[in-house]
């Protein structure tokens, strides 16, 4: 969380390795819809200067959508090399995977019992990502109401510094650490600015372009024979038509 630059972010994350958790979901319409008018960001810019398109929210609601914006923003932000996290449509990727089967805990283990558990032991509240979201985002209101200033209305420093604090583990939000929640906001902003836009985010490939990553070519035959040469080639989704236009799928089944 100190002062983060892209090319600081990107050699942090590993961005060549990173494989979305969340891949291979459905979406299905979860928690209170946001209104567009009033929770669509500012249009962010793609890499030709037009503005992008508003994401119309169908899992968070206005508020937290508030708050994932601007936590996003400063977590993945916009700096000299590109669009930041606002621009490559994370939080929107967010939205999917949360409003999806991987949001409805559709693999996890549900049974119990619920106890404290160690780190190797991975993820063990009852909650699934989707009710852990909606929990915590409304533990967050609450906290920052004494505060009389809304997330996204603080100084970066100060959205910063409460990101610290959630980091830490200096909060419990209705049953979740803290610490939990920071975790699992860091991780899926991450995987939606670098995975395919199939899935939501990384809207116009933005982060590929900047790292050099062609994305998904069915095949390289023209390239076979070329030796010792550079592969260069402008950045390709799955989602992809002959024309160049991406389609997010809503479709994807969780259990292929």
């Amino acid at each position: 969380m100190a002062k983060v630059t892209r090319r600081s972010f990107v050699t942090t994350v590993g961005a060549a390795s990173v494989v979305p958790a969340a891949a291979l979901l459905t979406v299905t319409t979860s928690g209170a819809p946001a209104d567009a008018a009033t929770a669509a960001p500012a249009a962010a810019k793609t890499p030709s200067g037009a503005a992008a398109d508003k994401p119309v929210y169908l899992f968070f609601n206005a508020d937290e959508v508030l708050f994932i914006e601007a936590a996003c923003e400063r977590l993945i932000p916009a700096d000299e090399s590109g669009p930041g996290a606002l621009g490559a449509g994370v939080p929107n990727y967010l939205d999917k995977q949360l409003g999806g089967a991987w949001g409805a805990g559709e693999r996890l283990y549900r049974s119990g019992p619920w106890q404290l558990g160690t780190p190797s032991q991975g993820y063990q509240l009852p909650f699934t990502p989707g009710e852990l979201f909606h929990t915590c985002l409304r533990a967050i209101s609450r906290d920052l109401e004494a505060s009389k200033t809304p997330f996204h209305e603080m100084s970066a420093d100060n959205q910063d510094a409460y990101l610290k604090s959630l980091e830490s583990g200096g909060h419990e939000l209705d049953g979740v650490p803290s610490a939990i929640f920071f975790d699992m906001l860091l991780k899926m902003s991450v995987e939606g600015f670098f995975s395919d836009p199939v899935y939501g985010g990384n809207r116009d490939m933005v982060a590929w372009r900047m790292i050099g990553f062609p994305g998904a070519y069915a095949d390289y035959f023209e390239a076979i024979d070329h030796h010792g040469v550079k592969f260069v080639r402008e950045p390709m989704s799955l989602a992809e038509d002959g024309k160049g236009h991406i389609h997010t799928r809503q479709d994807i089944p969780a259990n292929l």
